[in-house]
């Protein structure tokens, strides 16, 4: 059975910054496609960033328009944790934020149906 569990929410000031990780047990998750997704209140879940499982010894990453050039995906696969720089933080970026991991790694990363395994999600506050 597969935990994701993720950590390093908390409150912070428009402009500042925060590192979220997602720390896996159960299974190894290398060969899992990783997602970050987040929820604000009264708002559906969305797509915030993915990173693919290592192929030819490199990953790619995808990220929603709204944190491109201000969020940064990674992975540590030795660790088995996923992690997401959030840099020039908003108001609007306050939500609960969930990590994912997708066994088959269908292509479809912005698409939280192709998630099978799911954390309980950290909240992070931005005052402004």
């Amino acid at each position: 059975q597969v935990q994701l569990v993720e950590s390093g929410g908390g409150l912070v000031q428009a402009g500042g910054s925060r590192r979220l990780s997602c720390a896996a047990s159960g299974r190894t998750l290398s060969s899992f496609a990783m997602g970050w997704f987040r929820q604000a209140p009264a708002r559906e879940r969305e797509f915030v960033a993915a990173v693919t499982a290592i192929n030819w010894g490199t990953t790619r990453t995808y990220y929603a328009d709204s944190v491109q050039g201000r969020f940064t995906i990674s992975r540590d696969n030795a660790k088995n944790t996923m992690f997401l720089q959030m840099n020039n933080l908003k108001p609007e970026d306050t939500a609960n934020y969930y990590c994912a991991a997708d066994r088959v790694a269908s292509g479809r990363y912005n698409d939280r149906n192709e998630y099978d395994y799911w954390g309980q999600g950290t909240q992070v506050t931005v005052s402004s």
